[in-house]
């Protein structure tokens, strides 16, 4: 082929599943073009529809970063565009040599954004956005192919539904609608779509530009599909940049679309915040997370000696495996769901959102113990090791030791010095020490925590250097006070238990996670939240360490900061508990609170229907839990609550000077008792509960100001000088956040006044 129509072909630039591009010389304006024709549009009568599509879906946008349309035409019935030539690469091809660094990957994405927008703005869609159809010139990024664009759903101007996936498309190479790899959730489920499917593909080459590798993988378009549906991409780490870009990457790649950016300028905005951070043009560092959940391991035969095992041999495998920057390990929590039956690789991985499974089954036999092991991939099953380990009864730590080394010889993962340290640093002196360690565990699983401290001061008493017993030790106390006696004395024993725990290893990992609940209840919120800071700028996958940084955030009046730091913490695991729901309480979204409750303790949960005007349901609610409830200090929260409800003004404050008068030391139960009050225009106790609740470290302003049920007090000058008060204290708190980085370790821009 040497002429079509006025253009001369000068020579093969590449081809496609539908099309040939040329160079070619437009002979009548004598300038240099690029040249596309379809083929064979004679045997495929819808190719033809959709090449004319293309033209006019890129002709109708006049921006810079979108490749220009010049012409179109036929040639022997075949349809050709004619686009402007450039000069430079396709993203593929860069791709090709490595990741981008992060600001030059920003840039792009930015670019692209931009063209994403005016799209949108149209009324149209791209949906086929991936590497080869983003062009690296030299004038700047553009965005090329709009064979699948097509008009947002309900527009007069849109095409019939024609080109959703269908079991056909899937079996015949090209037919499928969208790149597999780089296809939204929805697009390929064959749902209605708007311009956050374009969003969703935009996240997934940020992704691969930032760590060279796609964010989801797969041998075919089912796994690749199976994976977009129900898996995670690895996290990206390194500086605070890029824990900010995958804050957003990930909140891009959300399953649900309403989970996403409202629109390209939304993404675009919070990208350029990034730029803010870092502009020192630094590679990303990708490791190569792995995502671990250890199942409870099965007695063959029931065994009082050796039923203790079952969950805490696992639990505490899981938790010395917890400091490695390469591998997250899923809470106990999430395992124990699966204790029952045969384990389903496919549920797991979907449910648990994991790579990597380790299973077991014990059996005793005299004064041996025969542990037998499978570490196997999810969800396809491939089995990665198996050990049969026998010990003696009084050698279990060589088991714990055993395969926690098999598993990270297993998964070669990159350890630092100071991660090898850590594995080494907290053996047990003897047998008995490590039995009674483990004996407490399961006992505080089962909340028997009186019970659980007994034995770990045993434990602490028979080997006085092992680390995590004492920060176990200081959580049983500490539970045991808050749900019984609430005496000082107790409080400082749980405190010694945990500075002694952090003496011994200060880089434990559970005792700083454990100690921050401690310190956050104590009234030194502040503090836990910059030690946890500090901690995460070495530790920034650990989602123990960011649920607990989300809690003493929102003591500290930090809300919005306290979200961030618990959807860091689900981003390493999905199912980890935090206190979320009580932040977005505080924030006065009820309704995402109410989203996020459980039925727990009912007290939280009641808040959230009472505030959504459902009083019946909360009350209904309460008495269900208050007639269930052993707590006595908890149970007259419950009354206080349900009785204000309800009206009966005299059983509330009775309930409630129970309390006042009494050893409950929570501060925030403190913010709750008060708000009551107030409610029922007892001003006097609502502002006792108040100068509490701020003088034991409970002082979150943005719930003070915005609380409709503070209205009854709002004008009274001692509320004013308590309103006055968290200010103080929560400017200061905002001011060590940010000296501390939490805005770049959590991808936050920084706030303009102290009080934002």
């Amino acid at each position: 082929m040497e002429q079509i129509g006025p253009y001369r072909i000068l020579a093969k630039l590449g081809e496609g599943g539908m099309g040939v591009v040329y160079t070619a010389e437009d002979q009548r304006l004598h300038r240099t073009v690029a040249l596309k024709v379809i083929r064979e549009s004679g045997d495929h009568p819808t190719a033809k529809q959709r090449f004319l599509r293309e033209a006019r879906a890129a002709a109708s946008i006049d921006h810079p970063n979108i490749c220009r349309i010049y012409d179109i035409g036929e040639c022997d019935g075949d349809p050709f565009m004619v686009m402007e030539l450039l000069e430079g690469e396709a993203l593929a091809s860069r791709l090709l040599r490595g990741p981008l660094p992060l600001d030059q990957a920003i840039d792009a994405v930015l670019k692209i954004l931009s063209a994403l927008s005016a799209l949108h703005g149209r009324a149209l869609l791209h949906r086929d956005l991936k590497p080869s159809n983003i062009f690296l010139s030299t004038h700047g990024v553009k965005l090329l192919d709009f064979g699948l664009a097509k008009a947002v759903a309900g527009r007069q101007d849109e095409t019939p539904h024609d080109e959703t996936l269908t079991d056909a498309e899937l079996t015949q190479p090209g037919m499928i609608v969208g790149t597999p790899r780089y296809a939204s959730p929805e697009q390929i489920a064959g749902k209605p779509l708007d311009g956050r499917s374009d969003l969703y593909s935009a996240g997934a080459v940020l992704f691969e530009m930032l760590s060279g590798k796609p964010a989801f993988s797969g041998s075919s378009a089912i796994e690749i599909f199976h994976s977009i549906l129900y898996e995670s991409p690895a996290a990206l780490t390194g500086s605070a940049a890029i824990s900010a870009a995958d804050r957003i990457v990930q909140r891009a790649l959300a399953k649900n679309p309403e989970e996403r950016y409202a629109d390209a300028g939304a993404m675009a905005a919070e990208l350029q915040t990034v730029l803010r951070l870092e502009h020192s043009g630094s590679r990303v560092e990708t490791r190569a997370i792995k995502r671990l959940i250890i199942l409870p391991f099965k007695p063959l035969r029931p065994d009082a000696e050796t039923d203790f095992l079952a969950f805490s041999l696992p639990d505490a495998i899981g938790a010395a495996l917890a400091g490695l920057s390469s591998l997250v390990v899923r809470s106990t929590l999430a395992a124990a769901r699966y204790a029952a039956g045969a384990p389903d690789l496919k549920e797991i991985a979907k449910e648990a959102d994991v790579d990597v499974v380790l299973t077991g089954t014990l059996l005793r036999a005299g004064s041996q113990l025969r542990l037998a092991t499978q570490l196997v991939e999810a969800p396809t099953g491939t089995l990665l090791w198996s050990r049969s380990l026998q010990v003696e009864l009084r050698d279990i730590f060589q088991l714990q030791d055993t395969l926690v080394g098999s598993v990270v010889e297993s998964l070669a993962l990159p350890l630092t010095a100071g991660e090898r340290k850590l594995l080494t640093h907290d053996a047990p002196a003897n047998a008995s020490a490590y039995e009674l360690y483990l004996r407490a565990n399961e006992l505080g699983r089962q909340r028997k925590f009186s019970e659980a401290a007994q034995l770990l001061q045993q434990c602490v008493q028979v080997d006085p250097h092992y680390a995590p017993a004492w920060a176990r030790l200081g959580r049983s106390l500490w539970l045991t006070q808050k749900y019984s006696s609430s005496s000082r004395e107790a409080q400082n024993e749980a405190d010694q238990a945990m500075r002694r725990a952090l003496e011994l290893n200060p880089d434990l990992p559970i005792a700083h996670n454990l100690y921050a609940m401690i310190e956050v209840e104590q009234g030194r919120a502040d503090h836990a939240m910059v030690r946890l800071l500090r901690r995460a700028r070495g530790s920034n996958n650990d989602p123990e360490l960011f649920a607990a940084l989300s809690h003493a955030c929102r003591y500290c009046g930090l809300l919005a900061e306290s979200v961030a730091a618990h959807e860091r913490a689900r981003r390493f695991d999905p199912h980890i508990p935090t206190t979320v729901t009580q932040t977005y309480l505080l924030s006065t979204d009820y309704q995402r609170a109410l989203e996020t409750s459980d039925d727990g303790f009912g007290y939280t949960r009641a808040i959230c229907l009472a505030m959504l005007n459902r009083t019946a349901e909360a009350v209904e609610l309460l008495r269900k839990h208050q007639s269930q409830f052993t707590w006595r200090l908890g149970k007259l929260h419950l009354v206080s609550f349900r009785a204000c409800l309800e009206g009966n003004r005299e059983e509330s404050t009775a309930a409630a000077d129970e309390l006042l008068g009494g050893p409950f030391s929570d501060p925030e139960g403190w913010y709750g008792l008060a708000r009551i009050m107030a409610r029922l225009s007892e001003t006097d106790r609502a502002l006792k509960a108040l100068r509490r609740c701020i003088h034991e470290g409970f002082f979150c302003l943005p719930a003070f100001r915005a609380d409709p049920w503070f209205d009854t007090i709002r004008e009274h000058p001692d509320f004013q000088a308590i309103l006055e008060s968290a200010r103080q204290r929560s400017s200061a708190a905002r001011s060590l956040f940010e000296a501390e980085g939490g805005n770049r370790l959590l991808g936050l821009p920084s706030s303009e006044s102290p009080e934002a």
